[in-house]
């Protein structure tokens, strides 16, 4: 695991578009193809804008990219909360990557029916035999230690079986899709982008505090062959030890 902080969200999001090029060429020269995750939320907007400036979008090998995301709000695809939409007026309207290269998880229907029709589409992608595999997973962290929607005290929390999953969040009153947390575990590269001091309490509770990942989700994120990374500002960093 590595801890890095920088000074602001602008560097940390320049950091983390840099650090999506870079894994991107690797993945490419390596195998042929970049498989990322996406994550919704704040946290990341700077970033996708980023990768869609002239800047950075010339240096990724878009033809060769796929992209999937690691939650979604079970809402219709134009509704403002949809991740995928946040995602597509932030960065992919602006870059050449190919229609058929983008896998948003289906928000009609019921939601079980959805989760098992992402894993399908996941299987066909990975192959099914094996663990689906993601060159890049991109999460956030929620002020209650929830990643992607991997919530405190969900059921989903217990699966390791199934590569997705629907949820129903008592809070929001919604029912969510989720990749599970061995899929996210088994990604080459996975990173987390924290800032603001209102994420400070938690961060310091996830890495520095006791272990208890049913009420701190985030702690079930470690990689067992892959790169742990988190990307956080001097705010977000505040209670950490240093």
């Amino acid at each position: 695991m590595s801890i890095q902080i920088y000074s602001n969200p602008e560097e940390l999001s320049r950091a983390a578009a840099q650090l999506f090029v870079d894994i991107a060429l690797a993945s490419v020269q390596e195998r042929g193809r970049f498989t990322v995750a996406l994550s919704g939320g704040g946290s990341p907007q700077r970033m996708y804008e980023l990768l869609a400036s002239e800047r950075f979008k010339s240096r990724v090998p878009w033809d060769q990219t796929y992209v999937f995301w690691g939650d979604e709000r079970f809402v219709p695809p134009d509704d403002p909360e949809n991740n995928a939409r946040m995602t597509r007026k932030k960065l992919l309207d602006f870059v050449p990557l190919p229609f058929d290269h983008i896998f948003p998880i289906p928000t009609s229907g019921q939601p079980d029916a959805a989760a098992e029709e992402y894993a399908s589409i996941l299987a066909s992608m990975f192959g099914g035999d094996t663990l689906a595999r993601f060159d890049f997973m991109l999460l956030g962290l929620g002020e209650n230690g929830h990643t992607a929607s991997l919530f405190p005290e969900t059921e989903v929390l217990e699966e390791k079986s199934k590569w997705v999953d629907s949820v129903y969040i008592d809070a929001k009153d919604q029912y969510r899709i989720t990749l599970t947390y061995p899929v996210i575990n088994n990604s080459r590269h996975i990173a987390f982008i924290v800032h603001g001091n209102n994420k400070a309490n938690v961060l310091h509770e996830i890495l520095e505090g006791s272990r208890r990942p049913k009420q701190l989700p985030a702690q079930l994120i470690h990689p067992s062959d892959g790169e742990l990374l988190w990307l956080i500002d001097e705010e977000a960093a505040a209670k950490l030890s240093r």
